[in-house]
């Protein structure tokens, strides 16, 4: 019975992307309004915090992250023009959005809903590992072609695709609202999701590649790579289930000066730089 309705949610989803059919999540208005005032060359400041500031939990969210580690600064900011400023226009755009994902992860189905909160905590896990490596990086690599705005989105969303699975079972709660079947179908079809919804909010194609890639480990870039900060977060928190494969990236790591050793991300600083980070999602 379990696996004939497993195999049904599965089949439902693989035979809804096919024919283009599946319910892709929107965007919250609010990022929208942010993604295109970031756009606009004749944006300022001014302007842009008085978007924010329309939306309270985007305007608490601003503080937390212009208030965090990340931002390394020790004064605190109390207003959203402040945070602006502090954060910055060529960062706010996906850091902004970035930080309205959560609003999406509601359900009115009580086990849809207890599962999207739990992907929402692994996704903050994940994301806290990946921010924190990079915060460091940054800090030893200053010319480095990375930024902090594009991994904190790119970690936040690397899960994505499992809304839609999600959302979908909540059409069919007395069959599939079951988080065995649920599982499975996230695990086998959500990076693939994740690609279309990417897609769909029209987000640079970097995106797109590191949703749809970041669990497949034939894919290993030989040097340091966005990819290799969401899997260092991946392999903390043992989404990755095999030993072997966590040693072999672990040590690549290391090689690519992204850890100091294998056993970095065990150490008391660095869990202690993880949890100051994490305070930007709580």
């Amino acid at each position: 019975m379990y696996k004939r309705q497993e195999n049904a949610l599965y089949t439902i989803l693989v035979e809804k992307i096919k024919q283009d059919a599946l319910v892709l999540p929107t965007l919250p208005a609010i990022a929208l309004k942010v993604r295109q005032a970031a756009d606009d060359p004749d944006i300022d400041l001014g302007k842009m915090s008085d978007i924010i500031a329309q939306d309270p939990a985007l305007s608490l969210g601003m503080l937390k992250v212009a208030n965090s580690v990340v931002f390394g600064r020790t004064v605190k900011v109390e207003s959203v023009t402040q945070a602006v400023t502090r954060i910055g226009l060529r960062q706010i755009k996906s850091i902004a959005t970035a930080m309205a994902v959560e609003q999406m992860f509601i359900s009115n189905n009580e086990v849809v809903s207890e599962y999207m909160h739990l992907t929402w905590r692994k996704t903050v896990d994940v994301a806290s590992i990946a921010i924190a490596l990079m915060t460091l990086y940054l800090q030893k690599n200053k010319h480095a072609a990375f930024t902090l705005d594009t991994i904190t989105l790119a970690a936040l969303i690397h899960n994505i695709g499992a809304l839609p699975i999600l959302t979908e079972a909540e059409s069919h709660p007395q069959v599939f609202a079951k988080p065995i079947f649920l599982q499975q179908a996230i695990i086998n079809l959500a990076s693939k999701i994740g690609g279309e919804v990417t897609k769909a909010w029209d987000f640079p194609e970097e995106f797109t590649e590191l949703v749809t890639s970041w669990s497949d480990l034939t894919l290993l870039p030989k040097e340091a790579h966005y990819l290799d900060f969401i899997r260092a977060g991946a392999i903390y928190h043992e989404i990755f289930k095999s030993a072997s494969t966590r040693d072999i990236l672990l040590k690549s790591y290391v090689t690519k000066g992204i850890l100091p050793d294998v056993d970095f991300m065990q150490t008391a600083e660095f869990n202690e730089l993880v949890a100051q980070v994490k305070t930007m999602f709580e």
